[in-house]
């Protein structure tokens, strides 16, 4: 089976998959050794990618402001008012 790369495979899955994987991880971060081990294990069994999961628990973050960033919805206000 072929394994899909980091963009496609952001692409093909399905929001409610991606809410249920951020989710796993945020409860069960506290039960490994590091962010990385939890990533790794989460992802192995969603079926996913490690770095697929990380990017998606970071974009959370930033959405929920727990890390700085912009979110989407505000990328997307700032270019429409700038055209």
């Amino acid at each position: 089976m072929r394994r899909l790369s980091h963009e496609q495979e952001a692409q093909q899955v399905s929001p409610a998959v991606r809410a249920r994987a951020v989710r796993m991880l945020l409860e069960h971060r506290g039960e490994y050794p590091s962010l990385r081990t939890a990533v790794e294990s989460i992802a192995l069994k969603i079926g996913g990618v490690p770095q697929t999961l990380l990017g998606w628990v970071q974009r959370h973050e930033v959405y929920v402001g727990a890390r700085a960033g912009v979110t989407a919805s505000e990328t997307q206000g700032k270019s429409s008012s700038t055209a």
